[in-house]
């Protein structure tokens, strides 16, 4: 016994290490897999903002395209810019050693991103960004700090600044937010940002595990079986034992 809950702690510790470690508060992303425009809209503004980066190296234009409704054509004339096909990968065009040179770290591929952290995560993370111009970009993330990233949503969003808190003695403690600078907005309203961030968010979700509708979808009838299946397994297991009894 002693030896299974020793077994137990050591199982668990790397769970309760990372709740731990989450300090900020991150935004309910409210994403929507059901909704196919919303994923339309994030699809045109990942390959629009981010794909010049990022790719997402699990994910086929074709396969997004029958997902959320789209024939070859459409999806040829609007995501498609790079010479590819639409059986290929949705894979940048930039070079992993370029993005190293540049940023100082290889750009990660986003197709699991929401999978690996979460998709409140991201969702927070492309509203976080504030000025820091101690930072190579002059911008800073108060879910990712000092993250190597530049804002490249400032011109939507606008820039933000951080918000900090106060020491016991006074002093200028941590950064707990950010809010809008008023001398630098963006061309959207915060409640259009925060829709765009959501429809880029459910994409980034939605690519991460394209079945998971189809899957929750078909676990209904896999519960179902069971529950027959446990009602049959008794009734023969009843009958086999009474003669025992």
């Amino acid at each position: 016994m002693k030896r299974l809950i020793i077994a137990s702690v050591l199982l668990f510790a790397p769970a309760f290490g990372i709740a731990s470690g989450e300090s900020v508060h991150l935004e309910n992303a409210n994403i929507d897999l059901t909704d196919k425009e919303s994923l339309k809209r994030g699809a045109e503004s990942f390959v629009k903002y981010c794909m010049g980066c990022h790719s997402l190296r699990y994910m086929r234009y074709n396969r997004m395209g029958k997902d959320l409704g789209l024939d070859e054509v459409q999806v040829r004339q609007d995501f498609i810019f790079n010479g590819a096909k639409p059986g290929d990968q949705m894979v940048s065009a930039m070079r992993p050693a370029d993005t190293e040179k540049w940023f100082g770290t290889p750009v990660p591929d986003l197709t699991l991103v929401t999978r690996r952290r979460s998709s409140d995560w991201v969702y927070s993370y492309l509203k976080g960004f504030y000025s820091d111009d101690t930072r190579p970009f002059g911008v800073n993330n108060i879910v990712f700090p000092n993250v190597g990233m530049p804002d490249i949503l400032a011109d939507l969003q606008g820039m933000q600044k951080p918000v900090y808190g106060e020491t016991a003695g006074g002093d200028q403690g941590e950064i707990e937010g950010v809010e809008p600078d008023p001398e630098q907005p963006g061309t959207m309203s915060a409640e259009e940002y925060d829709g765009f961030v959501r429809d880029l968010t459910n994409f980034l979700t939605y690519a991460g595990e394209p079945m998971k509708l189809e899957r929750q979808h078909l676990g209904i009838y896999v519960l179902i079986f069971l529950g027959v299946f446990f009602v049959l397994s008794y009734a023969l297991k009843k009958e086999y034992w009474k003669d025992v009894h």
